[in-house]
């Protein structure tokens, strides 16, 4: 039997996420601080997400919000929060809602004079938000490795240099695509939790 269903899950097609990220509209940007290419650092850490997969699962844009199993909104929060994750199910799937806080006002005196004085500091801490919080919509759990970006900043550690390390790997901004910001244990977790 158990031979029988590694066959059927060997021949399984990956499994499908559709997503779907807000747009900044003026009215979201006032609320959240967010930017219009910031939709595009949320779509780099899905496809980073993809890419780590190793063909077990595919992401593409959906038509509609309410078709989408990943929902990305930009967002206002309490102070100190970069971001949170919420379940949903769309038609019988499990999905969520991710909510990526791009103001780097509310998250400290030292993550917001860095970003105000480095745009690309600013990008990667929305890069890097948008990676964890889509992480959790992929069913990843919190870790205590400062390495993986599932870390915890509950755990302690130095924020600003959590961010910083990324930060100094960048020239541009489309140099992003090219770091995708995980682990070898956050892609050893993926692969274990999508195993065909």
């Amino acid at each position: 039997m158990k031979v029988l269903l590694l066959l059927l899950l060997a021949g399984a097609p990956p499994e499908a996420y559709l997503y779907w990220i807000q747009p900044c509209a003026k009215e979201t940007a006032e609320q959240s601080g967010c930017e219009a290419a910031d939709r595009e650092l949320a779509q780099w850490a899905l496809e980073a997400w993809q890419e780590a997969g190793e063909g077990r699962f595919t992401m593409a844009k959906a038509a509609a919000e309410n078709k989408a199993r990943i929902r990305i909104y930009w967002a206002a929060g309490p102070a100190g929060m970069y971001g949170e994750t919420r379940p949903i199910l769309v038609e019988g799937k499990p999905g969520a809602e991710v909510y990526v806080l791009p103001n780097l006002s509310q998250l400290g005196p030292e993550i917001e004079a860095a970003g105000r004085e480095d745009r690309l500091f600013r990008h990667a801490v929305v890069y890097l938000t948008s990676l964890h919080e889509t992480g959790h919509a992929l069913g990843l759990n919190h870790t205590a490795a400062f390495d993986d970006i599932m870390y915890f900043f509950g755990f302690g550690g130095d924020v600003l240099e959590y961010f910083s390390r990324y930060r100094r790997k960048l020239a541009l901004r489309a140099d992003i695509r090219n770091h995708p910001g995980l682990s070898p244990a956050d892609q050893a977790r993926l692969i274990g939790k999508y195993m065909r």
